[in-house]
């Protein structure tokens, strides 16, 4: 056998193995801690497995959102469809994703989970990231993708606990299996929480803006984006100055993702957002009509009102309601400018600091919400009956001239500390029809109109007083006032029957009541101005609203069958009492009371009853109910034809000469009828007038009765408030007339009962007594006038 070269000895059978070599330490570490690793891996994937076992069955069942259905509130339009009022703890519109703008979607995906048309429901790269951030932390970060959010807005609570978060997942993942991504994203722009009981972006627009999400910008499309994360934080509204902020982030984050240029990103950042006034409900103001329709609805449906969706439509015309709104309002504050200054709402301290100033009028006007168009402002300087004052946009503004006349007395050396005006005072301004700006005060009066159609009973406007968030009370159906010379007509009217006519002579002369009569102090009535003019037609003492011969025809007719003549009108007996005093509206009536009664001269006599809504149907359009009103010819009647006629001859005679002649003078149309009204010590200004197709009422008062003021009327407070809402209602509205009704004779120029023709009518009241002129000379009609008169009687 060979031998080693070596040792010359053979190699035994160990030496032909060649030695293993020795393994390092770290590698048996690694491979160590490898196995654990794999170990854990398992024991967490059988643990992890074991709780998906256990809580999958247990998710809810989200099959539903297949056929999404949130809770939509009750939504009440005008008769054209706007907006009016919306009521429900959510608001919400619910629009289907192929309606939503692309830059809706853009600007949400931009901030909310660029990668949501990516990945699979979660988003583990952020999910890594979030965890990695939050060890340590007590506030954590969120990795939420817009699936995620939908699992937990629609079924989970937004607690951070692990537990949650875990549910939250395989909801995710069940969600992603049922759902398309489309409508996943549908489900969240419709259901997600946008501040103001604003759900959803097509609600937030409406809120924020004004206006429906389809016609959005890219900067309020950026605004509303970043409402999500912290809808109180980042709201235009509340908070505008860290909504613009994430407003510019998101259009940076569109840009970089390139769901628009650079061009379109600079134009969004200096676009101006016009923010809708949050005080208001809807595109039109008609907060008390909605709080009807609301009353109404709710009696029939119960809380379910709240969440089906109903869509309710009133007779309401969006224009006309806009035109009365503004119009009463304007007469409250016209009357508002002659009264007293009452002093500031409130006084602050102003820093130096800038921007802490800026802080503190923000805050400070924040609990002094502007009222329409009656803003608030903090008076920063006061110098050469000049006022500065700025707004809480950082508006300033310089008020002098004119514009401070109205609160001339708290710019007085001598004015008081409570009503003194100094910087730091909050003050209101309103802006005047010349442009320019003008100091004011919230109006502690207030007013109500009600326009409705003489010949259905449908509501067409209605303004329940001067601001529903100030004052609830809807003074149009609540409030019962004494009707004053307004209620003139319907004594005349029971008159009529008894033979009176517009011919009648009555005279305005001193009259005393004895306790005999009055049971009490004795009476001596007066006229509105305190004189007396002696003999005159009926037409002429309605006319002029003359008190004394109003009275004698109260007493011809008695107060008894007067009282029950009126319950055709739609009056209560039992609110207006028996007595004399009835002819000078002694009694009470609200506004829409007033609507009704005045409907029936303005129909021809027949009793209507004022209706508001018109239909109801369910969010899809299906209708639930409907009322159509019956033929005026089959409604009830009130009152012969012939005495509506003659009634509406007079009423034509005060708004072409009479307290209310303002009305043809203006509206230059001679188809115009109506009465004024004053009651005792001015407490209460009417004017009720109508057109053959549109009546209306407006009232002005204190909820406390109180003065008006010694020069205070219905023909100077009311009158030019229902003018200005028939300049518009009538615009293009022929001229009407009455057609003469059978059973009527014309003699003279003057409208006559065949049956109370000659010595059988009334020829005259009060003439027994003499004529007097008791202080000063008369306007009695010269003798042969009166002759001319009463020559019609017997012949």
């Amino acid at each position: 056998m060979p031998t080693s070269p070596e040792s010359g000895k053979q190699p035994s059978s160990t030496q032909n193995n060649v030695p293993k070599p020795r393994t390092h330490w770290l590698v048996r570490a690694l491979i160590w801690l490898f196995g654990l690793a794999v170990t854990g891996a398992l024991a967490l994937g059988m643990v992890i497995a074991v709780a998906l076992a256990m809580a999958y069955p247990n998710l809810p069942d989200v099959s539903e959102l297949a056929d999404y259905r949130p809770k939509l509130p009750l939504r009440v339009y005008s008769a054209e469809g706007a907006l009016i009022g919306e009521f429900g703890e959510e608001r919400r519109t619910l629009t289907p994703i192929d309606e939503i703008p692309k830059v809706m979607v853009d600007a949400v995906l931009a901030i909310e989970d660029t990668r949501f048309f990516e990945h699979g429901g979660v988003d583990y790269k952020g999910m890594l990231r979030a965890a990695l951030a939050n060890l340590g932390k007590v506030k954590s970060q969120g990795a939420s993708t817009i699936t995620m959010q939908v699992a937990r807005n629609v079924y989970l609570s937004t607690e951070k606990t692990y537990t949650r978060k875990i549910y939250e997942v395989l909801l995710t993942f069940k969600l992603e299996h049922l759902l398309t991504k489309e409508k996943i994203l549908e489900i969240y722009m419709n259901q997600i929480f946008l501040g103001h009981r604003a759900y959803g972006f097509a609600a937030a627009s409406e809120v924020y803006f004004g206006k429906p999400l389809k016609d959005v910008t890219v900067a309020e499309a950026a605004m509303l984006a970043g409402l999500p994360k912290a809808p109180s934080a980042y709201n235009p509204i509340s908070n505008p100055k860290r909504a613009r902020i994430r407003q510019l982030y998101i259009i940076e984050r569109m840009e970089e993702n390139g769901f628009i240029t650079a061009e379109q990103a600079r134009i969004a950042r200096e676009e101006p957002l016009q923010l809708r006034n949050a005080g208001r409900s809807g595109g039109v103001n008609a907060d008390y009509v909605a709080e009807m329709a609301r009353q109404l609805v709710y009696a029939q449906y119960g809380d379910e009102a709240y969440t089906r969706g109903l869509n309710v439509y009133t007779t309401l015309n969006a224009g006309e309601q806009e035109v009365a709104y503004t119009a009463l309002r304007k007469g409250i504050m016209d009357y508002e400018r002659r009264q007293r200054y009452r002093g500031p709402e409130k006084f602050i301290a102003l820093p130096n600091d800038k921007a802490a100033l800026e802080d503190v009028i923000d805050d400070t006007l924040a609990q002094h919400p502007d009222n329409g168009d009656v803003l608030a402002a903090v008076v920063l300087q006061v110098a050469n009956r000049s006022l500065t004052v700025q707004r809480p946009d950082g508006q300033t503004l310089v008020i002098s001239g004119d514009g401070v006349k109205p609160v001339e007395s708290g710019l007085s050396d001598k004015a008081a500390p409570n009503i003194k005006i100094r910087p730091g005072a909050v003050i209101r301004i309103i802006e005047t029809s010349k442009g320019k700006w003008s100091a004011t005060q919230l109006p502690e009066v207030e007013g109500a109109f009600v326009a409705v159609d003489p010949r259905t009973g449908a509501i067409r406007a209605l303004v329940g007083g001067f601001d529903f968030q100030k004052n609830k009370f809807n003074h149009v159906t609540q409030a019962w006032r004494q009707p004053g010379s307004t209620f003139k007509p319907f004594i005349f009217s029971s008159a009529l029957e008894k033979g009176l006519s517009p011919a009648t002579l009555i005279n305005d002369s001193p009259l005393v009541y004895g306790a005999s009569v009055t049971g009490g102090q004795p009476w001596e009535p007066r006229n509105y101005d305190g004189k007396f003019e002696g003999p005159m037609t009926a037409r002429t003492a309605l006319a002029k609203s003359r008190n004394i011969p109003s009275i004698r025809v109260l007493d011809f007719t008695t107060p008894k069958f007067t009282q029950e003549w009126i319950t055709r009108f739609g009056f209560d007996a039992s609110r207006h009492p028996a007595y004399l005093t009835m002819a000078l509206g002694a009694g009470s009536v609200t506004p829409m009371q007033m609507a009704t009664a005045f409907s029936v001269f303005a129909n021809g006599g027949y009793r209507i009853n004022p209706w508001l809504i018109a239909k109801i149907t369910d969010h899809k359009g299906r209708v639930l109910s409907e009322f159509t009103p019956k033929p005026l010819e089959q409604q009830e009647r009130a009152i012969d034809a012939r005495n509506a006629f003659v009634m509406n001859s007079m009423l034509q005679t005060v708004a072409k000469s009479g307290t209310a002649a303002r009305a043809q003078a203006t509206l230059k149309r001679p188809d115009l009828y109506g009465k004024t009204g004053t009651t005792n010590d001015a407490v209460d200004a009417w004017f009720a007038g109508y057109q053959p197709t549109l009546a209306a009422i407006t009232w002005i008062g204190y909820d406390n009765p109180r003065n008006l003021g010694s020069r205070e009327t219905g023909g100077g407070l009311s009158l030019p408030i229902w003018i200005s809402f028939m300049q518009h209602a009538l615009k293009d509205v022929p001229v009407a007339s009455y057609p003469v009704p059978e059973g009527l004779t014309n003699m003279g120029g003057e409208w006559f009962f065949d049956e109370f023709i000659g010595s059988a009518g009334v020829t005259s009241l009060g003439m027994d007594a003499g004529y007097r002129s008791p202080d000063e000379p008369t306007e009695a009609p010269p003798p042969e006038e009166r002759s001319r008169i009463l020559d019609l009687f017997r012949n």
